[in-house]
């Protein structure tokens, strides 16, 4: 198989082009069409310099010497016949230092590339180990904020109820904080484990319609607890390829934060439709909340940031992960009056010809 990043294809190659180089000086390829000219013998040295320099460019200064000093032993034969004959040793001596003073310069210049690209190439992974240090930092201080509250609570909420003089409705009460903040911790852990390993991207043939239609129905019970009027529009036929599992996880996260946005008596929009230019389907989840701050909006997709008083920060960042895998697109919008906009925009599989 060709792999012209191998070493030995390299070199196989270098000798190829050093052969035809080689042929052309001898004159064994050209001249028996052109014949014995004048101009043949000015391109017969010219050639010479394309092995040198391409063995510069793959293998520096010494690749470039080697192979200046390989075409001036196998052309030297040639040399010393034309020397005899025409008495022009100086000329074709001027030509071999030629030959290692461009080997010299060629492999000089490609040296000092490749030194600087093997320099930006470790200043980049010092800077991605110093950036997967200090998002470990990030995940072990959320992992330990996430926590400590609740096991604080659950500490308490145990206290109480081995104490016997805790009225059985009090009790009742404190059982539920336990469960309660039980969940809580499992939610916390769930989410940085899916941050820190998302698992591979399923890609399978999805219907979208009847996936926000689902994700929709899932949530309308909380929605009437809230007291949250949940609305929907949604196109037939839309088809994606990609993990279902995982967009209806990001459909559920964007519609209940639309949810805990707005206040009782709010309407929740959720919109299914399609944009024939882009060739996308494209979900739209709009509330009547108090929007994004200004100054906080650019980095509602960063892991560990939220405006809640409460969570890991993550469920945006996990969904941003995921619409990208599918090679789609997530934004969150302000209204213009009153409330925010989430957008998730994916390709569309009919759309595509499959």
């Amino acid at each position: 198989m060709w792999e012209p990043e191998k070493r030995t294809t390299k070199i196989g190659v270098l000798s190829g082009v050093i052969a035809v180089t080689l042929g052309i000086h001898y004159g064994w390829l050209i001249e028996p069409i052109f014949g014995h000219v004048h101009w043949l013998h000015a391109i017969h040295g010219r050639f010479c310099y394309i092995p040198i320099v391409v063995g510069a460019a793959w293998f520096g200064l010494r690749g470039g010497l080697y192979v200046a000093g390989i075409i001036s032993v196998l052309v030297l034969p040639l040399i010393v016949q034309q020397s005899v004959e025409s008495q022009s040793l100086a000329g074709e001596t001027a030509e071999i230092v030629f030959y290692f003073a461009i080997a010299g310069l060629s492999g000089a210049l490609f040296d000092r590339e490749l030194r600087a690209r093997t320099r930006a190439e470790e200043t980049r992974r010092q800077l991605e180990h110093s950036q997967k240090l200090s998002l470990v930092g990030q995940i072990a201080a959320g992992m330990a904020h996430e926590i400590k509250n609740p096991l604080a609570s659950i500490k308490g909420a145990v206290e109480i109820l081995s104490d016997e003089s805790t009225p059985a409705r009090e009790k009742g009460e404190f059982r539920e904080i336990v469960f309660k903040e039980i969940r809580r911790v499992n939610s916390s852990v769930t989410d940085f484990l899916q941050f820190a390993h998302p698992g591979e991207t399923k890609r399978e043939r999805v219907p979208l319609s009847d996936l926000v239609r689902s994700g929709v129905k899932q949530v309308e019970p909380h929605a009437r607890k809230l007291g949250i009027d949940l609305t929907t529009s949604i196109e037939e036929d839309m088809i994606i390829e990609g993990d279902g599992e995982k967009i209806h996880q990001v459909l559920l996260n964007l519609i209940l934060n639309a949810m805990e946005a707005s206040n009782r008596g709010a309407m929740v929009a959720v919109s299914l439709a399609k944009d024939v230019k882009r060739r996308r389907a494209v979900t739209t989840v709009d509330d009547q909340g108090h929007g994004v701050a200004t100054d906080k909006i650019d980095r509602i997709f960063e892991p560990f940031f939220t405006t809640k008083s409460s969570g890991t920060g993550l469920g945006l960042a996990i969904a941003a992960s995921i619409v990208e895998s599918h090679g789609g697109e997530i934004t969150i919008a302000n209204r213009p009056d009153k409330g925010a906009r989430a957008t998730v925009a994916l390709p569309l599989l009919n759309e595509r010809g499959k």
